[in-house]
C-alpha cells in the first residue's frame, strides 16, 4: 500500500512540495504519494485528525499553521522547541507525532552545498519573526563568530535573542545603528521582499568577500539581492535551494533515505525561467 503524505496551509496552491517529493521518490524508487491540502483557519486538528485517522504517515505544514502543528504534536524535536514552530511531522512507530523544523538545516545545508562558509562568520540577520527563530539554532550550530540581529523593533531582536543566547555569540541592532559595522554573510529573513519592499540598510555593510542570501525566492530577483548585487556582494543566492533542502530534511525524517537536492534545485529553477520566458 502506497505511503500518503501532505503539505498542509492556506493558501496552498503556490506550494511546489509535491513537485519536489515526486522527484525525490523518481530518485529513490519510493513507494508513496505526496498531495498538497487547503486548510481553513482554525480548522488544523480537524484536518489533521482527518489525515492521520486515514492512514497519513506524516506531514509538512506552511503558513499560517506552524503554531498549531507545534501544540499538535505529542513531542519536540530541540530545533522544534527553540524555534516554537513545528513545519514536520512524523508518525512515529508507537503511533505518536514527532514535531521537527526543518526549515534551518534546509537553509544551512543549502549554503553549504554553495560552498558557503559560516563557522567563523560574522553574520547579520534581518528581521525577528518566526522565520528568524525557525533558522536561528542550526544556524549557531555551525559556530560562527557572532550573530547580529538587526529589526526595526529593537525590543524584539532583544526577546529572540535571549531564548538563543546560551548557544552562540549573539548581538542586536536597530537598523539604523548598522551603520559603520560590516559582516561576512547576511541573511535576509524579513518578509519585506515579497512586497518589494526593503529595510532600511546603511551603505557600508558588504565586503569584497560577503556572501547575501533571502530567505524568499522569486524567478527574478528580489529587492534584497538586487541591493546586495548594487553593493558589490561577492555571492548571492535566494531561498529555493533552502525550500528544496527542508523538503530534503522532510523526506529523510519519513523515509531514511537521503534524496539528492542539487538536481531538484536546478529543474526548479529552470521550470522558473521558463515561465518568466512566457509570461514576459
Amino acid at each position: 500500500m502506497t505511503d500518503s503524505y501532505a503539505v498542509f496551509g492556506n493558501p496552498i496552491a503556490q506550494s511546489k512540495s509535491p513537485v519536489i517529493h515526486r522527484q525525490f521518490c523518481d530518485q529513490t524508487g519510493e513507494d508513496m504519494s505526496y498531495t498538497k491540502q487547503l486548510v481553513d483557519e482554525g480548522q488544523f486538528k480537524q484536518a489533521a485528525d482527518d489525515f492521520f485517522a486515514a492512514g497519513g504517515r506524516g506531514l509538512n505544514i506552511t503558513s499560517p499553521f506552524k503554531l498549531d502543528a507545534f501544540s499538535y504534536a505529542d513531542h519536540l524535536t530541540a530545533r522544534a522547541e527553540r524555534a516554537g514552530a513545528v513545519n514536520l511531522l512524523i508518525k512515529e512507530p508507537d503511533g505518536k507525532l514527532l514535531g521537527d523544523n526543518s526549515d534551518g538545516i534546509g537553509m544551512v545545508n543549502d549554503m553549504l552545498n554553495l560552498g558557503w562558509e559560516i563557522a567563523g562568520k560574522r553574520i547579520l540577520m534581518l528581521g525577528a519573526g518566526g522565520a528568524v527563530r525557525g533558522v536561528l539554532q542550526p544556524l549557531l550550530n555551525q559556530e560562527p563568530e557572532s550573530i547580529t540581529i538587526a529589526n526595526r523593533t529593537l525590543a524584539k531582536a532583544e526577546d529572540l535573542a535571549q531564548g538563543f543566547h546560551d548557544l552562540g555569540n549573539l548581538k542586536t541592532s536597530s537598523f539604523s545603528d548598522l551603520a559603520g559595522k560590516q559582516f561576512d554573510l547576511i541573511i535576509n529573513g524579513t518578509s519585506a521582499s515579497l512586497r518589494g519592499d526593503l529595510p532600511p540598510l546603511p551603505d557600508g555593510l558588504i565586503t569584497d568577500h560577503t556572501a547575501c542570501y533571502d530567505m524568499t525566492y522569486a524567478a527574478e530577483p528580489t529587492v534584497f539581492l538586487t541591493w546586495a548585487q548594487h553593493q558589490k556582494a561577492a555571492q548571492l543566492a535566494d531561498g529555493l535551494g533552502m525550500l528544496v533542502g527542508q523538503a530534503a530534511e522532510s523526506f529523510y525524517a519519513w523515509r531514511h533515505i537521503r534524496p539528492e537536492v542539487v538536481p531538484v534545485i536546478t529543474d526548479l529553477r529552470r521550470k522558473m525561467n521558463e515561465s518568466k520566458k512566457k509570461a514576459g
